[in-house]
C-alpha cells in the first residue's frame, strides 16, 4: 500500500530487483502504473485504491485471489502529511490522517492477512513521530503511534501462524512529504541545515534516502529477520538519540 512514490516505490523496486512479483497499490493510480512499468522482471501490477473505502479493499482482495491466490509479504507505507492544529481545526480534517493511515492499515490487514501464507511478513512504515511531537502534527503522530500498537497486536495474535509483524519508524527521508504546503522542501531549508546539521541534532548530518528504508524492509521480509516480531526499528540517522 502507498507504493506510488517515496519509500513505497523504493520498496517495490527493491523487491522486484530481488526477483519478487510486486503489487503496487495506491490512490494515485497513474503514478503506481509508472512505478510498475519501471520495475525489473515481470508479473507486477498496479491497483487503484482508497484505503478508506471498504468496497475498494474488497475489490483488491478479489484481485489478489485471481492473480496470485496468496502472498507472502504485506508492506504498508501509506502516509499523508497535513498541518492541523490540535484544537482549532475542523474535526473532519483532523480525523483524516487517522482514517487514512490507522484505519487504512487496520482494514487492509483484516481483509488481506487471511490470504497470507503462513510464515508471512507484515511491515508497516510508521514514523519517529510515534514518540516525538511537532506542532500541527497531533493526528499524524497519533495515527503512527496507534499503528505501532496495532502491529504489536498482529505480532501476538498471528504468532501461531508464524506470521511476523514489525514497524519501521523513519526520520527525515527525501520524499514528496518533505515538500510542505508552501511548495518549499524542508530538507533544503535554513531551519533544517542549522538545527540538524550545524548544531549536530542529526548525527549523520543528512536526510535519508527511500532506498535506505527499503533495505530495512527487505531485511525484515527475509530469513535473517526470522526471530523479530512486534518490534519498531528506527531508521533516522541517529536523530532520536540526541537532545
Amino acid at each position: 500500500m502507498g507504493g506510488s512514490s517515496g519509500i513505497g516505490a523504493a520498496t517495490a523496486n527493491r523487491f522486484a530487483k530481488e526477483g519478487w512479483k510486486v503489487l503496487v497499490a495506491s490512490n494515485d493510480f497513474s503514478e503506481a502504473r509508472k512505478v510498475v512499468e519501471n520495475l525489473e522482471g515481470s508479473g507486477h501490477f498496479a491497483f487503484d485504491i482508497d484505503v478508506r473505502c471498504e468496497e475498494q479493499i474488497a475489490a483488491l482482495k478479489k484481485e489478489i485471489i485471481a492473480v496470485f491466490g496468496t502472498f507472502q509479504v504485506f508492506v504498508n507505507s501509506v502516509g499523508i502529511s497535513e498541518g492541523i492544529h490540535v484544537i482549532d481545526s475542523a474535526f473532519e480534517k483532523w480525523n483524516n490522517p487517522i482514517e487514512v493511515m490507522l484505519y487504512g492499515t487496520v482494514n487492509t490487514c483484516r481483509a488481506l492477512v487471511p490470504l497470507m501464507e503462513d510464515a508471512g511478513r507484515i511491515i508497516n512504515i510508521t514514523s519517529i513521530h510515534y514518540s516525538r511531537v511537532e506542532r500541527n502534527s497531533s493526528a499524524y503522530g497519533m495515527a503512527k503511534a496507534a499503528i505501532n500498537q496495532f502491529t504489536r497486536s498482529l505480532a501476538l495474535e498471528l504468532a501461531p501462524r508464524q506470521i511476523l509483524a514489525n514497524c519501521i519508524a523513519p526520520g527525515f527521508i527525501k520524499t514528496r512529504m518533505s515538500i510542505k504546503a508552501d511548495g518549499k522542501n524542508e530538507l533544503e531549508s535554513e531551519w533544517f541545515h542549522d538545527n540538524y546539521i550545524k548544531y549536530n541534532h542529526l548525527p549523520l548530518k543528512r536526510a535519508g534516502m527511500p532506498e535506505e528504508v527499503a533495505g530495512v524492509v527487505y531485511f525484515l521480509a527475509g530469513e535473517d529477520a526470522s526471530y523479530i516480531t512486534g518490534s519498531v526499528i528506527i531508521v533516522d540517522g541517529g536523530l532520536t538519540i540526541t537532545f
